[in-house]
Protein backbone atom coordinates (compact mmCIF):
# COMPACT_ATOMS: atom_id res chain seq x y z
CA UNK A 1 0.00 0.00 0.00
CA UNK A 2 1.57 3.71 -0.73
CA UNK A 3 0.65 5.85 1.52
CA UNK A 4 0.76 9.91 0.58
CA UNK A 5 1.78 12.37 2.49
CA UNK A 6 -1.08 13.87 3.70
CA UNK A 7 -1.48 10.14 5.35
CA UNK A 8 2.16 10.66 6.81
CA UNK A 9 1.24 14.03 8.17
CA UNK A 10 -1.76 12.67 9.78
CA UNK A 11 0.43 9.80 11.02
CA UNK A 12 2.93 11.89 12.30
CA UNK A 13 0.37 14.20 14.23
CA UNK A 14 -0.94 11.61 15.99
CA UNK A 15 2.43 9.99 16.89
CA UNK A 16 2.93 13.05 18.63
CA UNK A 17 0.07 13.90 20.45
CA UNK A 18 0.22 10.55 21.74
CA UNK A 19 3.92 10.95 23.33
CA UNK A 20 2.80 14.62 24.81
CA UNK A 21 -0.24 12.55 26.21
CA UNK A 22 1.68 10.00 27.95
CA UNK A 23 4.11 12.39 28.97
CA UNK A 24 1.65 14.38 30.59
CA UNK A 25 0.43 11.32 32.32
CA UNK A 26 3.73 11.32 34.16
CA UNK A 27 4.51 14.72 34.38
CA UNK A 28 6.16 14.66 37.88
CA UNK A 29 7.33 10.73 37.22
CA UNK A 30 11.15 10.97 35.66
CA UNK A 31 12.92 7.86 36.04
CA UNK A 32 12.18 4.44 36.97
CA UNK A 33 11.97 4.91 40.76
CA UNK A 34 16.03 3.40 41.23
CA UNK A 35 15.11 -0.11 40.37
CA UNK A 36 12.03 0.25 42.95
CA UNK A 37 8.66 -2.01 41.56
CA UNK A 38 5.30 -1.60 42.95
CA UNK A 39 4.47 -4.37 45.44
CA UNK A 40 1.02 -3.26 46.44
CA UNK A 41 -1.26 -0.04 47.34
CA UNK A 42 -3.12 0.51 50.57
CA UNK A 43 -6.97 0.74 50.41
CA UNK A 44 -8.40 4.07 49.49
CA UNK A 45 -8.81 6.13 52.73
CA UNK A 46 -6.06 4.81 54.21
CA UNK A 47 -2.36 6.58 54.78
CA UNK A 48 1.17 6.34 55.83
CA UNK A 49 2.15 2.43 55.53
CA UNK A 50 5.09 2.71 58.04
CA UNK A 51 5.54 -0.98 60.12
CA UNK A 52 6.03 -3.98 58.18
CA UNK A 53 6.79 -7.48 59.21
CA UNK A 54 6.50 -11.12 57.00
CA UNK A 55 5.42 -14.72 57.81
CA UNK A 56 7.82 -17.24 56.32
CA UNK A 57 5.62 -19.72 55.84
CA UNK A 58 2.90 -18.36 54.08
CA UNK A 59 4.52 -15.73 52.45
CA UNK A 60 2.96 -12.78 53.80
CA UNK A 61 3.42 -8.93 54.30
CA UNK A 62 1.91 -7.42 57.02
CA UNK A 63 1.92 -4.11 57.14
CA UNK A 64 0.67 -1.42 59.54
CA UNK A 65 -0.01 2.87 58.99
CA UNK A 66 0.81 5.35 61.27
CA UNK A 67 -1.61 8.50 61.16
CA UNK A 68 -1.76 10.47 63.91
CA UNK A 69 -5.10 12.39 63.02
CA UNK A 70 -7.30 11.28 65.34
CA UNK A 71 -10.11 11.56 62.38
CA UNK A 72 -8.77 8.78 60.23
CA UNK A 73 -8.62 5.43 60.43
CA UNK A 74 -5.49 3.14 61.13
CA UNK A 75 -5.20 -0.63 60.31
CA UNK A 76 -3.18 -3.65 59.89
CA UNK A 77 -3.04 -4.95 56.49
CA UNK A 78 -1.98 -8.66 55.02
CA UNK A 79 -0.90 -9.14 51.23
CA UNK A 80 -0.43 -12.23 49.44
CA UNK A 81 3.12 -12.62 48.20
CA UNK A 82 1.13 -11.48 44.94
CA UNK A 83 0.22 -8.05 45.96
CA UNK A 84 -3.58 -9.07 46.99
CA UNK A 85 -4.77 -7.78 49.96
CA UNK A 86 -6.46 -10.80 52.22
CA UNK A 87 -7.22 -9.23 55.82
CA UNK A 88 -7.72 -5.79 57.00
CA UNK A 89 -7.83 -4.72 60.88
CA UNK A 90 -8.54 -1.69 62.31
CA UNK A 91 -6.71 -0.20 65.21
CA UNK A 92 -7.15 2.38 67.76
CA UNK A 93 -3.96 4.08 67.79
CA UNK A 94 -0.91 5.04 65.53
CA UNK A 95 0.83 2.02 64.51
CA UNK A 96 4.48 1.76 64.17
CA UNK A 97 7.13 -1.35 64.36
CA UNK A 98 5.79 -5.18 63.38
CA UNK A 99 7.51 -8.20 64.51
CA UNK A 100 6.27 -11.95 63.05
CA UNK A 101 6.86 -14.41 66.78
CA UNK A 102 6.52 -17.81 64.43
CA UNK A 103 6.39 -20.33 67.39
CA UNK A 104 2.83 -18.30 68.48
CA UNK A 105 2.04 -17.45 65.45
CA UNK A 106 1.14 -13.96 66.27
CA UNK A 107 2.31 -10.51 65.25
CA UNK A 108 3.54 -7.72 67.58
CA UNK A 109 2.78 -4.40 67.04
CA UNK A 110 4.08 -1.06 68.31
CA UNK A 111 0.50 0.97 68.91
CA UNK A 112 2.54 4.20 69.47
CA UNK A 113 -1.01 6.01 69.86
CA UNK A 114 -1.47 4.53 73.04
CA UNK A 115 1.83 3.80 73.77
CA UNK A 116 0.98 0.02 73.82
CA UNK A 117 2.71 -3.55 72.83
CA UNK A 118 -0.04 -5.22 71.59
CA UNK A 119 -0.38 -8.58 69.62
CA UNK A 120 -3.00 -10.40 67.18
CA UNK A 121 -3.12 -13.82 64.98
CA UNK A 122 -1.23 -13.67 62.14
CA UNK A 123 -3.61 -14.82 60.18
CA UNK A 124 -5.34 -12.10 61.29
CA UNK A 125 -9.10 -11.25 59.71
CA UNK A 126 -11.73 -7.75 59.99
CA UNK A 127 -12.78 -9.31 63.65
CA UNK A 128 -9.67 -11.24 65.37
CA UNK A 129 -9.27 -10.06 68.74
CA UNK A 130 -5.96 -7.79 69.99
CA UNK A 131 -4.70 -8.49 72.77
CA UNK A 132 -2.86 -5.71 75.19
CA UNK A 133 0.69 -7.09 75.89
CA UNK A 134 2.10 -4.13 77.60
CA UNK A 135 1.80 -0.39 78.30
CA UNK A 136 5.04 1.19 77.83
CA UNK A 137 6.87 2.79 81.30
CA UNK A 138 7.31 6.51 82.05
CA UNK A 139 11.29 6.49 82.41
CA UNK A 140 11.72 10.44 81.15
CA UNK A 141 14.79 11.44 79.09
CA UNK A 142 17.96 10.64 79.48
CA UNK A 143 20.93 12.71 80.47
CA UNK A 144 22.41 15.29 78.25
CA UNK A 145 24.69 14.38 75.17
CA UNK A 146 28.21 15.81 75.45
CA UNK A 147 29.26 16.73 71.55
CA UNK A 148 32.98 17.39 71.31
CA UNK A 149 33.75 20.37 68.85
CA UNK A 150 37.23 20.13 66.67
CA UNK A 151 38.86 22.86 68.57
CA UNK A 152 38.96 21.03 72.40
CA UNK A 153 35.75 22.51 73.49
CA UNK A 154 32.22 20.38 73.50
CA UNK A 155 28.46 21.12 73.57
CA UNK A 156 25.53 19.90 75.35
CA UNK A 157 22.39 18.67 74.41
CA UNK A 158 19.36 18.61 77.02
CA UNK A 159 16.32 16.58 76.04
CA UNK A 160 13.09 17.59 76.98
CA UNK A 161 11.28 15.51 79.86
CA UNK A 162 8.16 15.99 79.11
CA UNK A 163 7.74 12.73 76.69
CA UNK A 164 4.86 10.58 76.32
CA UNK A 165 6.13 6.73 76.18
CA UNK A 166 6.61 6.11 72.44
CA UNK A 167 7.20 2.42 71.31
CA UNK A 168 8.52 2.47 67.73
CA UNK A 169 10.98 -0.77 66.45
CA UNK A 170 10.37 -4.17 67.57
CA UNK A 171 12.30 -7.35 67.12
CA UNK A 172 12.32 -10.94 68.67
CA UNK A 173 15.35 -12.62 69.50
CA UNK A 174 15.68 -16.94 69.69
CA UNK A 175 14.66 -17.21 73.25
CA UNK A 176 11.18 -15.49 72.49
CA UNK A 177 12.54 -12.07 74.12
CA UNK A 178 10.93 -8.85 72.54
CA UNK A 179 13.16 -6.05 72.05
CA UNK A 180 11.62 -2.67 71.36
CA UNK A 181 12.81 0.50 71.13
CA UNK A 182 11.25 4.11 72.30
CA UNK A 183 11.71 7.01 70.44
CA UNK A 184 11.48 10.26 72.64
CA UNK A 185 12.31 8.72 75.58
CA UNK A 186 15.78 7.62 74.58
CA UNK A 187 15.59 3.95 75.31
CA UNK A 188 15.25 -0.09 74.71
CA UNK A 189 12.96 -2.18 76.57
CA UNK A 190 12.52 -5.80 76.93
CA UNK A 191 9.92 -8.13 77.39
CA UNK A 192 11.21 -11.37 78.63
CA UNK A 193 9.15 -14.58 76.78
CA UNK A 194 6.89 -11.94 75.89
CA UNK A 195 4.30 -14.95 74.09
CA UNK A 196 4.26 -16.51 77.53
CA UNK A 197 2.40 -13.18 79.19
CA UNK A 198 0.17 -10.40 78.78
CA UNK A 199 -1.55 -8.26 79.25
CA UNK A 200 0.62 -6.57 81.88
CA UNK A 201 4.15 -7.99 80.64
CA UNK A 202 6.72 -7.14 82.84
CA UNK A 203 9.10 -4.54 81.16
CA UNK A 204 12.92 -4.40 81.50
CA UNK A 205 15.20 -1.10 80.70
CA UNK A 206 17.55 -2.69 78.46
CA UNK A 207 19.39 1.28 78.05
CA UNK A 208 18.44 4.71 78.09
CA UNK A 209 21.00 6.40 76.55
CA UNK A 210 22.23 9.78 75.13
CA UNK A 211 22.26 8.47 72.29
CA UNK A 212 19.65 6.78 71.96
CA UNK A 213 17.71 10.35 71.95
CA UNK A 214 17.98 13.00 69.35
CA UNK A 215 17.51 17.22 69.15
CA UNK A 216 17.66 16.45 64.96
CA UNK A 217 14.99 15.88 62.55
CA UNK A 218 12.61 14.27 61.74
CA UNK A 219 12.41 14.34 65.50
CA UNK A 220 12.47 10.44 66.43
CA UNK A 221 15.53 8.71 68.27
CA UNK A 222 16.11 5.08 68.78
CA UNK A 223 13.65 3.65 65.97
CA UNK A 224 14.62 0.40 63.94
CA UNK A 225 15.97 -2.68 65.39
CA UNK A 226 18.13 -5.53 64.20
CA UNK A 227 20.36 -7.97 65.85
CA UNK A 228 22.90 -9.92 64.70
CA UNK A 229 23.34 -13.41 63.52
CA UNK A 230 24.90 -14.30 67.22
CA UNK A 231 22.85 -12.19 68.75
CA UNK A 232 25.76 -10.91 71.03
CA UNK A 233 24.53 -7.03 69.54
CA UNK A 234 21.32 -5.04 68.87
CA UNK A 235 21.83 -2.11 65.81
CA UNK A 236 19.58 0.62 66.46
CA UNK A 237 18.80 3.49 63.70
CA UNK A 238 18.62 6.56 65.52
CA UNK A 239 16.60 8.58 62.36
CA UNK A 240 17.17 12.58 63.70
CA UNK A 241 20.92 11.77 63.94
CA UNK A 242 21.24 9.98 60.77
CA UNK A 243 23.02 7.11 62.91
CA UNK A 244 22.89 3.18 63.05
CA UNK A 245 23.84 2.89 67.08
CA UNK A 246 25.13 -0.49 67.83
CA UNK A 247 24.37 -1.87 71.74
CA UNK A 248 26.38 -4.48 73.11
CA UNK A 249 24.17 -7.21 74.72
CA UNK A 250 26.81 -7.98 77.10
CA UNK A 251 28.23 -4.95 78.57
CA UNK A 252 24.86 -2.93 77.10
CA UNK A 253 27.40 -0.19 75.74
CA UNK A 254 26.12 2.06 72.99
CA UNK A 255 28.12 2.60 70.16
CA UNK A 256 28.26 4.85 66.69
CA UNK A 257 27.94 1.99 64.32
CA UNK A 258 27.28 4.15 61.10
CA UNK A 259 27.07 7.98 60.28
CA UNK A 260 25.33 10.24 57.58
CA UNK A 261 22.37 7.43 56.52
CA UNK A 262 19.71 10.38 55.43
CA UNK A 263 17.25 9.56 58.28
CA UNK A 264 18.58 5.87 59.25
CA UNK A 265 14.92 4.15 59.85
CA UNK A 266 14.10 0.30 59.31
CA UNK A 267 16.74 -2.13 59.71
CA UNK A 268 16.75 -5.84 58.21
CA UNK A 269 19.74 -8.09 58.32
CA UNK A 270 20.32 -9.99 55.19
CA UNK A 271 21.61 -13.55 54.74
CA UNK A 272 25.04 -12.35 53.65
CA UNK A 273 25.25 -10.02 56.81
CA UNK A 274 24.78 -6.80 55.59
CA UNK A 275 22.44 -4.32 57.37
CA UNK A 276 20.03 -2.91 55.33
CA UNK A 277 18.45 0.10 56.29
CA UNK A 278 15.48 2.49 54.95
CA UNK A 279 16.86 6.06 54.76
CA UNK A 280 13.73 8.23 54.99
CA UNK A 281 15.40 11.27 54.08
CA UNK A 282 17.20 10.23 50.80
CA UNK A 283 14.22 7.92 49.21
CA UNK A 284 16.58 4.87 49.44
CA UNK A 285 17.76 2.16 51.35
CA UNK A 286 21.14 0.92 51.58
CA UNK A 287 23.56 -1.87 53.02
CA UNK A 288 26.13 -1.83 55.70
CA UNK A 289 28.64 -4.05 55.81
CA UNK A 290 30.64 -5.33 59.41
CA UNK A 291 32.13 -2.24 59.42
CA UNK A 292 29.40 -0.25 58.93
CA UNK A 293 30.57 0.99 55.30
CA UNK A 294 27.69 1.39 52.62
CA UNK A 295 28.47 -0.91 50.16
CA UNK A 296 25.00 -1.24 48.46
CA UNK A 297 22.42 1.52 47.23
CA UNK A 298 18.74 0.89 45.99
CA UNK A 299 15.84 2.37 44.84
CA UNK A 300 15.41 6.62 44.52
CA UNK A 301 12.42 9.02 43.88
CA UNK A 302 10.91 9.25 40.52
CA UNK A 303 7.96 11.88 41.19
CA UNK A 304 4.21 11.16 41.17
CA UNK A 305 2.54 9.53 38.90
CA UNK A 306 -0.83 10.12 37.42
CA UNK A 307 -2.95 8.03 39.67
CA UNK A 308 -1.46 9.39 42.82
CA UNK A 309 1.22 7.31 43.80
CA UNK A 310 4.96 7.23 44.54
CA UNK A 311 6.97 6.24 41.51
CA UNK A 312 9.97 4.16 43.25
CA UNK A 313 10.52 4.82 47.04
CA UNK A 314 9.17 7.92 49.03
CA UNK A 315 10.02 8.38 52.81
CA UNK A 316 10.68 5.24 52.87
CA UNK A 317 10.39 3.63 56.59
CA UNK A 318 10.41 0.02 57.08
CA UNK A 319 12.39 -3.00 55.09
CA UNK A 320 11.96 -7.19 55.13
CA UNK A 321 13.57 -9.20 53.19
CA UNK A 322 12.37 -12.74 51.51
CA UNK A 323 14.54 -14.60 49.88
CA UNK A 324 16.11 -12.33 47.02
CA UNK A 325 13.46 -9.80 47.64
CA UNK A 326 13.21 -6.53 49.80
CA UNK A 327 10.17 -4.79 50.50
CA UNK A 328 9.50 -1.24 51.74
CA UNK A 329 6.90 0.37 53.20
CA UNK A 330 6.45 4.26 51.23
CA UNK A 331 5.59 6.01 54.09
CA UNK A 332 5.14 9.57 52.26
CA UNK A 333 4.51 11.68 55.47
CA UNK A 334 4.80 15.10 55.06
CA UNK A 335 6.91 17.08 58.21
CA UNK A 336 7.71 20.30 57.53
CA UNK A 337 5.09 23.30 58.20
CA UNK A 338 5.37 25.08 54.53
CA UNK A 339 2.77 24.02 52.38
CA UNK A 340 3.78 23.12 49.08
CA UNK A 341 7.23 22.29 49.26
CA UNK A 342 7.81 18.45 50.26
CA UNK A 343 6.55 16.20 47.41
CA UNK A 344 4.84 13.93 50.33
CA UNK A 345 2.25 16.65 49.91
CA UNK A 346 0.76 15.34 46.53
CA UNK A 347 0.03 11.64 47.31
CA UNK A 348 -2.96 10.99 46.85
CA UNK A 349 -2.63 6.55 47.15
CA UNK A 350 -0.08 4.54 49.40
CA UNK A 351 2.14 2.06 48.25
CA UNK A 352 4.01 -0.30 49.19
CA UNK A 353 7.33 -1.17 47.23
CA UNK A 354 9.77 -4.64 46.05
CA UNK A 355 13.15 -4.45 44.81
CA UNK A 356 15.64 -7.36 44.16
CA UNK A 357 18.40 -7.72 46.57
CA UNK A 358 21.99 -7.83 45.50
CA UNK A 359 23.63 -10.88 45.73
CA UNK A 360 27.07 -8.92 46.63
Amino acid sequence: MRIGRSTWFTLSLAIMFTVLALDAGVACADNDGGGAQLFATIPDGLRFPEGLTLNPATREIIVGTFDTDAGRPNKLLRFEHNGRLVAQRSFAGALLGLAFHAASGKIYVANFGASKIQRIAAAFDGSTAIEDVASIPIIGAPLPRSVPNPDGSSDSIAFGSNLFPSPNGLVFDKSGNLYFSDSFQGAVFRIDNAAACGPGCSVTTVSRDPLLATAGFPPFGANGLALNADQTALFIANTGDDRVLKLDLSSHQVSVFAESINGADGLFFDRSGRLWVAANQSDEVVALNPNGRVVARLGAFGGISRDGTPDGLLFPASVVILEHELFVTNLALPLTPTVGDEPEEDVRRYTISRLRVPEH
